[in-house]
């Protein structure tokens, strides 16, 4: 490449903006504090979108403040946001660059359990934090035998509405149109879409497409991260057998495992393109295209 490619190559990157609209319970935490271990040294900024009861749905004119920002600050740029927030069209505002979105997602039962005991005990993340529903005993076999409006299957239906956006129907519990909405977004509007149970996988992935945000993220995960940064939920009880297939019935749970399942084919599609595993481990493959009879020829 000549100089003006390299140096518009360079002003692309240091212009790039990601977002992690990451949904709860699904090992955010954990994956942002790689995030912000790196920012220093990779030299980009991270920022936490802190929404008011974190309610991940934004006023209008909120959320063309939130585009303004993100597309404006440039002292800001590149920068890493990550908040509780659904999905948000930047082309619906104008904006011809759009930022870059990424985002973790986790079978929907363990993450509805994980989220119920976290509202009671807390995690060892801050552990003396007061929780909402600190001091109920109740566990969650419990909770569903009973009828309980926290164990309710329409508690499920979160990781779909994020993913479909800022549209009433995304927040109709049960739509059709919502699902295929946030299956259109996951497909066109993410760069990469990862699983919490193969979160080591998804952050080497980045770290291979990405490098200017996550060099360094795979190594710093497998010595530093697996120990440390992994938020686990207090007193969390797993579901007996009975319960779980309790909430299988209802259409909520399949439609949110239906997403989950698509999500995971998805984010395994690109895997197999783009590492090969040798003696058990994972290795980035090398860059496998090149450019061949390039005309006319230079002098």
């Amino acid at each position: 490449m000549d100089g003006p490619r390299q140096d518009a190559t360079l002003d692309e990157e240091e212009d790039m903006v990601i977002i992690y609209n990451r949904v709860p319970k699904t090992a955010s935490t954990s994956f942002t504090n790689i995030a912000y271990d790196l920012c220093a040294k990779n030299k980009y900024h991270v920022l936490h979108i802190n929404t008011t009861k974190n309610n991940p749905v934004m006023s209008l004119q909120d959320q063309v403040r939130f585009v303004k920002n993100i597309t404006s600050w440039k002292e800001m740029k590149p920068g890493f946001y990550h908040g509780h927030v659904s999905y948000l069209d930047f082309a619906k505002f104008g904006v011809k660059k759009k930022p870059i979105y990424i985002n973790v997602i986790r079978d929907p039962i363990e993450r509805l359990v994980s989220y119920y005991y976290f509202l009671r005990f807390g995690d060892d993340y801050r552990p003396g934090l007061r929780r909402r529903k600190q001091g109920d005993k109740k566990t969650f076999d419990e909770c569903v035998a009973e009828g309980g409006s926290d164990c309710a299957p329409e508690k499920l239906w979160l990781q779909i509405p994020f993913f479909c956006g800022h549209s009433s129907e995304c927040w109709n519990v049960g739509s059709r149109w919502a699902m295929d909405q946030a299956k259109y977004n996951l497909i066109n509007e993410y760069f990469l879409v990862g699983v919490t149970e193969e979160l080591e996988d998804f952050i080497m992935l980045l770290e291979a497409a990405l490098p200017r945000f996550f060099r360094g993220a795979t190594e710093l995960y497998r010595t530093v991260g697996k120990k440390s940064h992994l938020r686990k939920t207090t007193e969390k009880k797993l579901p007996t057998k009975q319960t779980i297939a309790k909430l299988q019935q209802s259409d909520i749970w399949k439609m949110e495992n239906e997403f989950y399942e698509f999500a995971l084919e998805q984010f395994q599609f690109i895997r197999a393109h783009a590492v090969r595993e040798k003696d058990g481990d994972l290795y980035i493959l090398a860059q496998n295209f090149f450019y061949e009879k390039i005309y006319p020829k230079s002098n």
